[in-house]
């Protein structure tokens, strides 16, 4: 039976709850004909069924992302789709395996930058989480990386600062985290009372930072 007839599309339903039901029995039976299957109609003429497979596919991936670490390519590739729930799902899914294949993420640093800076608030959320992950494991990837987010932290609508900063919080050390803390120090005057406090405790928590730990 095709995974495609599971999907949420395929049942009438506007919930994902299909989705994410199919994904979780996909994880369990480790099943990799099915992941083939879903990536492969990312493509599929029905844009209701591209989203049903990008949705189930990084649900996969949050629970066992190594079934879909080998599709980072396809994902990369959904940046640049008309499709923007493509756009924000192809993220979101290099969200789930950045932590085990950031050597194949980082090959596609440019574009992933350049869709965090252009994408919608989803896009920049998951990019923002890639781009960290991948600064904390890799030194050279980071030299490009943090002039980026700290351009990104500085221009970003007020109200997004502190869910950001705590994104980029991971990839921080004594040896990178001047730069975000001269900026999150800068922003903190035209925040919010609520915003303001989640920035100021980072901002604690950062200065506490130790020694720079294992970077690959």
């Amino acid at each position: 039976m095709s995974v495609l007839n599971k999907l949420a599309s395929a049942l009438d339903r506007s919930d994902e709850v299909p989705n994410q039901l199919l994904a979780t029995e996909i994880a369990a039976s480790t099943d990799k004909a099915a992941v083939q299957e879903l990536v492969d109609n990312l493509a599929n003429k029905n844009k209701d069924i591209q989203s049903d497979c990008i949705k189930v596919l990084y649900e996969i991936g949050a629970i066992k992302p190594e079934l879909i670490t080998g599709y980072v390519d396809t994902f990369v590739n959904l940046l640049g789709s008309r499709n923007n729930r493509l756009v924000w799902g192809g993220m979101t899914a290099l969200g789930a395996v950045a932590t085990v294949n950031t050597a194949a993420i980082a090959k596609h640093l440019d574009t992933i930058i350049q869709a965090t800076d252009k994408g919608s608030v989803i896009t920049q959320d998951w990019g923002i989480r890639v781009l960290a992950t991948l600064a904390a494991k890799d030194n050279a990837a980071a030299k490009q990386i943090f002039p980026f987010l700290t351009q990104f932290l500085l221009n970003c609508p007020a109200k997004d600062v502190p869910r950001h900063a705590e994104s980029i919080l991971p990839a921080l050390n004594t040896t990178n985290r001047d730069m975000i803390l001269e900026v999150l120090e800068k922003r903190l005057p035209a925040l919010k009372p609520a915003q303001a406090k989640r920035v100021t405790k980072l901002i604690g928590q950062i200065k506490k930072l130790g020694s720079i730990t294992d970077i690959n």
